[in-house]
């Protein structure tokens, strides 16, 4: 299997260095710039697997990187930053990010994290599902979405959370149950506010008029649920 190509973007010397030799040495192919435009010269050159990318760069703001990456792709990004508020890590995910981790953090949980995204992001065999909720197709083979024909680009997570939804179709979901399927062998995300904000995500992509959802139901006190009949 070819190795993973990781494109890490950190404006600290020591930390890109370090993560840098420490991925190396986990096999994958690294891409490591300190700047944010050369973090958008490299993914247009490289398209790599997976961005690592830092919140805080000299020249241009990690949140306006990570919104230019979702414009032209679903690769899943782990967001690294100082800032340990609750509203910059929720801006991290609205923004796209898949991940959100603060600094000091220790390679171990960053390594399992960037296993668990590419992981997620690894095509499912052939023989793999195709789920259809009216107007809405879900190639899982593919990790692809399509509502009436037209491709709707998703990152990793939202579209894991879209098919745990549509494979429990009718049926409510707690947040346990979306947290459990979101961030699994053991990744922790202690923010309530994330799995609304994947959700709100959802809604913007899927929904003709997300302010009133018909598809994606909110169940007050317990969870989420779709409908069956999926978008119209």
């Amino acid at each position: 299997m070819n190795a993973s190509r990781i494109l890490l973007v950190d404006d600290d010397v020591d930390i890109l260095r370090i993560l840098e030799d420490n991925l190396n040495l986990d096999g994958y192919l690294v891409t490591a710039v300190s700047t944010g435009k050369d973090a958008e010269d490299s993914f247009s050159r490289q398209e790599p697997d997976l961005v690592i990318l830092d919140l805080t760069l000299p020249d241009i703001d990690g949140i306006q990187i990570c919104l230019s990456i979702r414009e032209k792709s679903d690769v899943p990004i782990i967001m690294l930053t100082a800032r340990d508020r609750i509203p910059d890590k929720v801006l991290g995910l609205e923004t796209g990010a898949d991940d959100y981790m603060v600094k000091p953090f220790d390679y171990l949980e960053l390594a399992a994290r960037v296993k668990a995204c590419l992981r997620r992001r690894r095509p499912m065999p052939a023989d793999a599902e195709m789920l259809t909720l009216g107007d809405l197709e879900i190639d899982i083979s593919q990790n692809m979405v399509r509502k009436r024909g037209e491709r709707i680009r998703l990152t990793q997570r939202q579209f894991t959370l879209l098919v745990l939804l549509a494979r429990n179709a009718g049926r409510v979901l707690n947040r346990q149950a979306i947290r459990s399927a979101l961030w699994p062998d053991g990744e922790l995300y202690r923010d309530s506010r994330a799995i609304d904000v994947h959700i709100q995500h959802l809604r913007s992509k899927l929904e003709d008029n997300p302010a009133e959802p018909r598809f994606i139901k909110t169940i007050q006190g317990v969870g989420y649920m779709l409908s069956v009949s999926g978008p119209t």
